[in-house]
């Protein structure tokens, strides 16, 4: 199963409510369950709901993420504050043909997001189905975050089981 999701400008995406439907509408009672995403500037994680958000709803332990990786990673902000991206990529992105995104440099001042992404691991995560339940004990979330919030986009996160 291949789960869109249209970003604008929230980060984090709690995606175990569709997990755990997943699983439930396969049957299958024990087993792995593998989520990815393609996407460089993405990220999958586990972590404990904390109940508690802003004024804007963003949960309080996202917000110390946020803050913890500003610190570590700045948000990029102008060309040049990175190494990255160098001519020959800007080039390329440029060359670049998708209806759904123009090629515009700006768009390509997302060092940090890759940054991000590469610290807090990207590919995809492995759970554990046991009598027809993800491993997640009572509070944990299955979460996918875009680190590159510039512009709106549709980014895929996939979900594969296997078992009996």
């Amino acid at each position: 199963m291949e789960r869109q999701i249209k970003l604008l400008k929230l980060l984090y995406h709690d995606i175990t409510e569709e997990l755990n439907q997943f699983v439930k509408q396969s049957n299958i009672q024990n087993g792995q369950l593998t989520i990815a995403t393609t996407h460089t500037t993405c990220s999958l994680f586990f972590e404990e709901c904390m109940h508690d958000t802003n004024f804007f709803g963003d949960e309080f332990l996202h917000v110390d993420i946020n803050n913890t990786l500003e610190k570590i990673v700045p948000r990029m902000t102008s060309e040049n504050q990175y190494n990255s991206p160098g001519p020959k990529h800007v080039e390329f992105g440029l060359g670049l043909s998708d209806p759904n995104y123009p090629a515009e440099k700006w768009v390509m001042l997302n060092t940090d997001a890759h940054i991000k992404s590469s610290l807090f691991g990207h590919f995809s995560l492995v759970l554990i189905i046991k009598d027809g339940l993800p491993l997640l004990g009572q509070l944990g979330k299955i979460y996918f975050v875009d680190w590159d919030a510039l512009r709106e986009r549709i980014r895929n996160v996939n979900f594969m089981l296997m078992g009996c």
